[in-house]
């Protein structure tokens, strides 16, 4: 594989794909700038100049069996998160249209636990028509976790367009961060949604103690799956989480890590996620490296608007749109 990158990124427009075969230690050691220069020629060819925004509302929170290592809502740690049922359809609703009026192109509920089920379940689906029928200008999305196929169409016909499942890690690292679920239920689940005819959104985490093997890993497997939207999340450590004590990530190498996942899934909207504080002025350099999209605001609050405006005035001040 060639190691000029910008070369790389050339052929990557005409056509050529990376894979599991090719030798994918370049991107851990090529010219960081020539490697980003590299991305944002290939974000400029397949997404253009639109920056994604999406939004998400925590549902229901906290006292979740699953014991993922970096999570605050596990039940398994001992940590300082807010535990609620399923909100009130009104709060969720009234959240969508905020969102909707800041000019936020996706909204999703993401609820703890390792299935939304039941009357839960039915509720959300509840909301999601009403938010349907009353907000026009926004896409709908939802993570929830393991659900089934029935479940998964009765979203689609909820008029949820998009499914978001993270696979966290790479399939070797993967049993280090969680015990209770596996990669392969991650993987199958994501197969479902394409099925389904909806927009795959997973990613996952760096900076959980894994290798540059395993980030490549990753990025190869979204790439696999023809992921549509890949959230990148940095690790803020927890207290409370096995990972409290893990030092945080270099913001160099969370830029590494966006540009040799728009080589290797050149089409997909590379979003960042949790972790942008760990990056100057709100991961600037990273949309200019690859990175396509981005989660923003902040849940139910006035300050959700302030990031969201903020958001905005960076989009606009790097000429995206």
């Amino acid at each position: 594989m060639s190691t000029d990158m910008l070369s790389l990124a050339e052929e990557i427009i005409n056509g050529r794909r990376i894979n599991r075969r090719d030798d994918l230690s370049v991107f851990i050691n090529c010219d960081l700038d020539e490697l980003c220069e590299g991305a944002d020629k290939i974000r400029e060819h397949f997404v253009g100049k639109k920056i994604d925004l999406c939004s998400i509302i925590n549902g229901r929170s906290g006292r979740c069996p699953e014991d993922c290592k970096y999570c605050a809502q596990s039940a398994h740690h001992k940590t300082e998160c807010e535990i609620y049922d399923f909100l009130p359809e009104e709060k969720i609703v009234e959240a969508c249209k905020l969102n909707e009026r800041e000019g936020v192109d996706r909204f999703s509920i993401v609820t703890a636990g390792r299935a939304l089920t039941g009357e839960e379940f039915d509720k959300a689906i509840h909301a999601y028509e009403t938010m349907n029928a009353e907000c026009k200008n926004i896409e709908l999305c939802a993570s929830m976790g393991f659900i089934s196929k029935e479940q998964l169409h009765r979203l689609h016909e909820a008029g949820v367009k998009s499914y978001h499942h993270n696979i966290e890690t790479s399939k070797r690292n993967f049993p280090n961060i969680c015990t209770t679920h596996t990669y392969e239920q991650k993987m199958a689940t994501l197969k479902m949604v394409k099925e389904e005819g909806m927009y795959v959104c997973s990613g996952g985490i760096i900076g959980m103690g894994e290798t540059w093997e395993d980030r490549l890993d990753m990025a190869v497997s979204l790439a696999e799956v023809e992921a549509d939207s890949i959230p990148i999340n940095a690790l803020m450590p927890i207290k409370g989480t096995p990972l409290e004590n893990l030092p945080r990530i270099s913001e160099e190498d969370i830029i590494r890590t966006i540009a040799f996942f728009r080589y290797i899934n050149p089409k997909a909207d590379i979003r960042l996620a949790a972790g942008r504080a760990l990056m100057t002025n709100d991961g600037e350099k990273a949309f200019k490296s690859g990175a396509s999209a981005s989660i923003t605001g902040n849940m139910l609050t006035t300050v959700a608007c302030a990031t969201i405006r903020s958001d905005h005035e960076l989009i606009k001040s790097i000429g995206r749109e």
